[in-house]
């Protein structure tokens, strides 16, 4: 019987030639968990399919390289790193495209003038480009994450690295700091 190799071993044999055996057994080991991980996260089993696939495909073609740190949880966390920011990627295309949607559907109706027009002459007569700029770069990017790439809670969490329960504060700051400036 064949003695299992680690996870670093089998990165390296995949790095270094190309090695479809290593590929096939690291594939094995860690698509599953990577998709029950990912499922956690996107309801949609197509999307998180998908974005499993994506991430073993870079650690094929080496354009995500693994530096091995030691610890054999390394490469799980190496390959979650991976899968997460291609979902949000994934996930962030998609809320691009939605919007896009409802923007076109908009300039067919016309006549009537919408929310985000009025929001939109505000900011040509008001200061909301000032109080945005004036904010931190951390409430910023909470902003940007959660109201302009319309993620989640958790989604924009994953993005930024931080906890969710740190997104949801920063998240009141700036609205709380954009509504002083704004009054």
């Amino acid at each position: 019987m064949r003695e299992t190799r680690s996870d670093g071993e089998l990165l390296r044999a995949i790095a270094a030639d190309g090695d479809r055996r290593a590929f096939e057994e690291l594939y094995r080991r860690y698509a599953p968990w990577l998709t029950a991980r990912l499922r956690g996260r996107c309801a949609d089993a197509g999307v998180v399919d998908d974005v499993v696939q994506e991430t073993f495909l870079a650690v094929w073609r080496g354009t995500a390289r693994y530096r091995e740190e030691g610890s054999p949880a390394d490469a799980a966390g190496w390959l979650w790193r991976i899968g997460s920011r291609r979902l949000i990627d994934t996930l962030r295309g998609d809320g691009a495209r939605g919007r896009l949607r409802q923007a076109l559907a908009r300039l067919r109706h016309r006549d009537e003038v919408s929310a985000e027009e009025r929001v939109l002459a505000g900011v040509e007569h008001g200061d909301l480009a000032g109080a945005l700029t004036r904010l931190s770069p951390e409430l910023r990017a909470v902003l940007q994450a959660t109201v302009i790439d319309g993620l989640t809670t958790r989604e924009a969490a994953v993005l930024l690295g931080i906890p969710p329960g740190t997104v949801k504060t920063r998240a009141l700051r700036a609205r709380k700091q954009l509504r002083e400036a704004l009054a």
